[in-house]
């Protein structure tokens, strides 16, 4: 079983789409995976009914819902309480350098870096 498929922005180039049985795509499934990355796409099942589609994978499509997935992970999680990003008062800098003049090693291998 064959037909011509055509993918959207591939410049009209088509590809031929071949269903290979369980065993076949067992025992060659290296060469499948190269034909799918050369850009056909191959449709494996049992007594000729396809049950899986072997293609190429996107991968800058991936990586692009990837990173929308990770980007708005903590949307709704993070809590900036009013004034939190105001200039610290006299009070809180003096309290500030003076942590930091008791030499605490903590705190000075932490500002370091």
């Amino acid at each position: 079983m064959e037909d011509k498929k055509l993918y959207v922005g591939e410049s009209m180039v088509s590809y031929m789409t071949k269903t290979v049985s369980i065993h076949e795509a067992k025992t060659n499934f290296s060469k499948l995976v190269k034909r799918a990355e050369a850009g056909e796409t191959i449709h494996i099942g049992a007594y000729g009914k396809p049950t899986v589609i072997l293609t190429a994978a996107n991968q800058n499509k991936i990586n692009a819902e990837l990173r929308a997935k990770a980007f708005g992970c903590m949307k709704g999680k993070i809590v900036f309480n009013e004034g939190w990003d105001d200039p610290m008062t006299e009070e809180e800098l003096d309290e500030f350098y003076n942590m930091r003049m008791r030499g605490s090693e903590d705190f000075e291998r932490r500002t370091s870096k």
